[in-house]
């Protein structure tokens, strides 16, 4: 296939090259200048994709890593980091925001690009390492020293495939692909269309190991693609299981696909809420949806506590026989979050088994009978039972109960989201969410699983 059409609407146009140039060679100047005249041991660095000419269109982020000694203690290293970051954004009249990941650091807008300021240490190997973020200088060093003429493209074709297929992205949101694995799969196979070749064929467990480490054995990922500049981390370690699988069968799609061009855009959904309320009704399940507050916390930190919670649900809800058909989350990451559950019934009858001893156990079993009443007990197979009344025949009752101070901790909640739940959760309906054109694409999404990975 010919991509040069597709890099035309995914390559950087000439001026926002030259403009995130410009901008990034200011920042850089400004910093490193300051630190010479302050006598700062520490030097700014442009990392990221944008140091290696693999950001697509409109997504120039600036990433600027301010290295210091391995001698420097962290809290000064925090402190004089974050210091270059504020003197930096009021030069440029920005206004700081402070974030958290191995150790605080500042992003803010300058100009029209979103920028990272992020003090690290200043390593020249993986065995060095005193926080994460130390690695990416010698990431991006590694991928500007092998990444081939011309295939900075092919990683363009790479991450527009992934994303348009939903299976890019590293953070817990999506739990797909990183860039930084992107641009090793490109160095190890070549090409855009060779990678999705090879991916075509891969196993659970596929072993990538650039610099020939031969520390695979150590990993027990779906993909294990040793870092080049650490061979104790696996760069796939953030890919989930789903993203794994979606890619391999996403690229299966593309290479049998007469229709190639239609993977690098948007799909075009006319999505109607009329039609996805008759479809939901259609399925004749229960829908059950619970609204509730959301506290101020990263967005790493967010998305695991709430899909933690999501699927704790599932499972007592499974356990207590209300058979759960499939169930996920949504949030606007602002100010509010949605478990969606869509349940096999909608009631149970009265009474359900309950499981006592194997009949080999004696006095486990006269303890039983005591318990329940010799005329009330039986057995199925060697296993002594009694029929007993249900405490909850719905499932709405049953989580009501559970939501409450007394019996929350029967769930796995997120415990940043225990208070919001408790105080703030409520019952919503279908009809309640159709008209959020954002919840309208989730539910669509919710109904019709992996539609991003064909076309």
């Amino acid at each position: 296939m010919d991509y040069k059409l597709i890099l035309e609407e995914i390559k950087p146009t000439p001026e926002e090259k030259d403009k995130v140039r410009e901008v990034s060679e200011k920042l850089l100047k400004f910093l490193n200048d300051k630190c010479y005249l302050d006598n700062i041991d520490a030097e700014a660095v442009l990392v990221g994709s944008v140091a290696k000419k693999t950001y697509l269109r409109g997504k120039s982020d600036i990433d600027i890593f301010m290295a210091f000694p391995l001698t420097t203690d962290k809290n000064d290293l925090k402190q004089s980091g974050l210091d270059l970051a504020h003197q930096c954004c009021d030069a440029f009249k920005a206004t700081p925001y402070h974030q958290f990941a191995s150790h605080p650091y500042v992003t803010t807008e300058i100009e029209g690009f979103d920028v990272d300021f992020v003090p690290c240490y200043r390593i020249d190997d993986g065995s060095q390492l005193k926080s994460a973020v130390d690695r990416t200088i010698l990431h991006t060093k590694y991928v500007q020293a092998n990444l081939a003429e011309g295939q900075n493209e092919e990683v363009l074709l790479l991450k527009r495939f992934m994303d348009m297929t939903g299976t890019y992205g590293s953070e817990f949101k999506v739990g797909g692909f990183a860039g930084y694995l992107c641009e090793l799969l490109i160095i190890q196979y070549g090409t855009f269309e060779n990678t999705l070749k090879e991916a075509s064929e891969w196993k659970f467990g596929h072993v990538i190991d650039l610099m020939e480490y031969g520390t695979a054995k150590n990993f027990k990922d779906p993909l294990i693609c040793i870092d080049p500049t650490d061979k104790n981390r696996n760069v796939g370690a953030a890919l989930r299981l789903d993203k794994f699988s979606q890619f391999i069968q996403s690229a299966r799609n593309y290479l049998n696909s007469n229709k190639k061009e239609q993977y690098f855009v948007q799909l075009n959904k006319k999505l109607d809420k009329d039609s996805i309320l008759n479809e939901f009704k259609s399925r004749e399940s229960n829908i059950i949806a619970i609204k509730f507050d959301i506290p101020e916390i990263p967005l790493d930190t967010l998305h695991p506590q709430i899909k933690k919670t999501s699927d704790s649900l599932r499972k007592i809800l499974n356990k207590n026989d209300f058979l759960v058909f499939q169930n996920d989350y949504w949030t606007d990451e602002e100010s509010c979050a949605i478990i969606l559950l869509e349940l096999a019934v909608s009631k149970l009858n009265n009474v359900k088994v309950h499981e006592g001893p194997r009949v080999y156990y004696k006095q486990a079993c006269d303890n039983f009978i005591e318990k329940f009443g010799l005329e009330n007990c039986y057995l199925i197979d060697d296993v002594m039972v009694s029929n007993v009344e249900r405490e909850f025949t719905t499932p709405h009752d049953f989580i009501e109960h559970l939501l409450t101070e007394e019996y929350i901790l029967r769930i796995k909640v997120g415990k940043n989201l225990t208070k919001p739940i408790l105080d703030t959760y409520e019952f919503i309906t279908l009809e309640d969410m159709v008209n959020d054109d954002e919840l309208l694409v989730f539910l669509d999404d919710f109904l019709n699983p992996n539609q991003h990975i064909k076309r």
